[in-house]
């Protein structure tokens, strides 16, 4: 399969390093810079096209989406803002009804970078705004710059968030934290991000990259095999009691000693020596 390299995303793919696995971490970039890389359908069609490469190619062991930094500013014009996603196209609700918003809210790209079976990472620089935020929040991992700004105003249009918001925002920072930024529609800053549990680390905007993507490099260089099994039992407690989480654990960690990647990790540790993962 091809990588979907489209007029709105562009795929970079960064290889692997100090690891006896050959693959790549797939930097994904939102390519709308003078719409602030807003959500329209072209770029939902080239997420859901981007998460199918993904997860059908054995070499990308690492997926990072972040947003195109803004054009340089026409004489006479104010330069437009950093912006990771700057929320849905509005322009594009105009004349829906509810039929037709169910069918585009429910196939959506947001739910489709939520299911991915391999690790995810949000870089965000500026704005992560309404369907941007909740971009974010389908990721495992949220990397923001100190300008960063983050917020679920859908409630100045007179709706709620339709991609997730309501449900993994509140996962992350809390039943109140979660009701007030839904219902004031505020924007937080990136340190408050953090602070709530939004956001994993705040850095500098020139030091973004190069930090996002050593995470990146360092969870890539791992078992691919035993990194999905641990992002499947970890969002198990998302749906799970604690004693159903804890049984879900234990079965899985028993299963991990029937692959040959636990088996190789042990030999690796016991001889010093560096792990050559299979992926199984």
């Amino acid at each position: 399969m091809d990588e979907p390299n489209t007029a709105v995303l562009e795929i970079e793919k960064i290889p692997v390093t100090g690891s006896s696995i050959s693959g790549y971490v797939a930097l994904a970039t939102i390519n709308r810079p003078n719409k602030l890389n807003a959500l329209n359908a072209e770029v939902m069609e080239s997420l859901k096209a981007l998460c199918a490469w993904v997860e059908s190619n054995a070499d990308i062991r690492c997926l990072v989406i972040t947003g195109a930094k803004p054009l340089p500013a026409e004489e006479g014009k104010r330069a437009k803002p950093n912006a990771f996603v700057a929320g849905a196209d509005i322009s594009e609700f105009v004349g829906m009804d509810s039929k037709a918003t169910k069918v585009k809210f429910t196939d959506n790209a947001v739910e489709k970078i939520w299911s991915l079976t391999k690790p995810t990472i949000a870089m965000i620089d500026g704005f992560a705004l309404g369907g941007g935020c909740e971009v974010a929040c389908s990721c495992d991992i949220r990397i923001a710059s100190e300008s960063s700004k983050f917020g679920t105003p859908e409630i100045n249009l007179g709706l709620i968030p339709g991609y997730g918001a309501t449900q993994r925002l509140a996962k992350l920072v809390g039943y109140g934290k979660a009701l007030e930024m839904i219902m004031t529609g505020e924007m937080i800053t990136a340190d408050e991000a953090r602070s709530i549990g939004l956001v994993n680390h705040v850095c500098k905007q020139e030091n973004l990259r190069e930090f996002t993507m050593s995470i990146a490099d360092n969870i890539a260089s791992k078992s691919g095999y035993t990194v999905t099994t641990a992002k499947r039992v970890v969002k198990a407690a998302l749906n799970s009691t604690l004693d159903e989480g804890i049984a879900i654990e234990a079965e899985e960690f028993a299963k991990l000693f029937d692959s040959h990647d636990q088996e190789e990790g042990v030999r690796a540790f016991m001889e010093r020596d560096k792990p050559k993962w299979l992926d199984r």
